[in-house]
């Protein structure tokens, strides 16, 4: 966005291109974009290489006053091999001039709020709206992170930025502070002792608040947004926090501890009141099991759980090839 925002700003004309449709291997999933200068700079990908050649010509096209289009790439097309999608997979890809539309999702996604843009996929195709929280359609498309392609349209969801509360300033919040940010996560710290709660400690953090756990979350969005990690490994800073995270509705919570651990913290929030059926949604021990030895492998382990619930999936191997009939 930073890039398409100089380009604008001089004066120079962009097209976008989105993956609307994908079908068998294809290398980029639906939403994956990329925008293209006038003076032939680009930014972005929707095919990992192969198609962006073509794509590009067409976008120059499209900046001299061709009408925005609909264009299906696939192993069934003339094309297939002259431009590289040689992978047996098939996309539709909407290229068009940049719009209101796109400029009015740009400040929504500079000022982090969700939103899902409306694309005519049609006969007139080309981005149209923007749709707000308050449709419930629109938030189910937000919670799910997942574009759909229906009835003539592509609606696409941006959601706000995910954000991880760790709380506990360990040493495994160190290597997960740097290791979240840098896939996007807007990362906060948390810890109610002060040499923990030091910002020396977290350079990449977006903040590092001193304060208890428990009083930051009832403050907190708790949206399919949020993430919340629990290392402080401490009865009395673990189970006010986990109670107030179950009040909200994160997409994850993770707590650290063996599974010993866990089942004595489990038998005390029950015996405080929390439903057993709540306190499934706590993913403990945290992390996938990767055979974590060091604070940065587990960081690793438990951002990759986070990943997987982000996406609905189980954080598995790969399905391999479909075994002979």
């Amino acid at each position: 966005m930073t890039d398409v925002k100089a380009w604008l700003e001089q004066g120079d004309p962009v097209a976008v291109a989105t993956v609307i449709s994908t079908w068998g291997s294809a290398p980029r999933p639906a939403g994956s974009r990329m925008a293209i200068s006038q003076s032939g700079k680009i930014a972005g990908s929707i095919s990992g290489g192969c198609l962006e050649g073509e794509v590009f010509e067409q976008a120059q096209a499209i900046l001299k006053g061709k009408p925005a289009s609909l264009f299906h790439y696939g192993v069934s097309d003339d094309l297939a091999w002259t431009v590289g999608l040689s992978c047996g997979g098939e996309i539709d890809v909407l290229v068009e001039p940049l719009g209101p539309a796109h400029r009015d999702l740009m400040a929504a996604l500079a000022a982090e709020y969700p939103v899902v843009l409306k694309s005519d996929v049609g006969e007139s195709p080309g981005a149209r709206q923007l749709l707000t929280p308050a449709d419930p359609t629109v938030a189910d498309l937000l919670n799910r992170e997942t574009p759909v392609r229906q009835d003539g349209f592509f609606l696409e969801p941006f959601p706000r930025p995910p954000e991880l509360f760790i709380f506990g300033g360990s040493h495994v919040a160190i290597p997960l502070t740097r290791l979240a940010s840098a896939i996007g996560f807007r990362v906060t710290v948390v810890d109610a002792r002060s040499k923990f709660a030091d910002k020396d400690r977290f350079p990449e953090a977006r903040r590092v608040i001193h304060a208890w756990p428990d009083e930051i979350l009832k403050d907190l969005p708790m949206d399919g947004s949020t993430y919340v990690v629990i290392l402080t490994h401490d009865p009395k800073f673990d189970d006010p926090t986990i109670t107030a995270a179950l009040r909200g509705n994160p997409r994850y919570i993770g707590a650290i501890g063996s599974k010993k651990t866990h089942r004595d913290r489990v038998a005390r929030l029950v015996k405080s009141g929390v439903n057993q059926s709540e306190i499934e949604r706590v993913h403990a021990p945290i992390g996938l099991d990767l055979g974590a030895q060091t604070a940065e492998e587990t960081a690793l382990a438990i951002l990759a759980q986070m990943v997987a619930v982000r996406h609905g999936k189980q954080g598995g191997p790969m399905p391999g090839p479909a075994a002979p009939a």
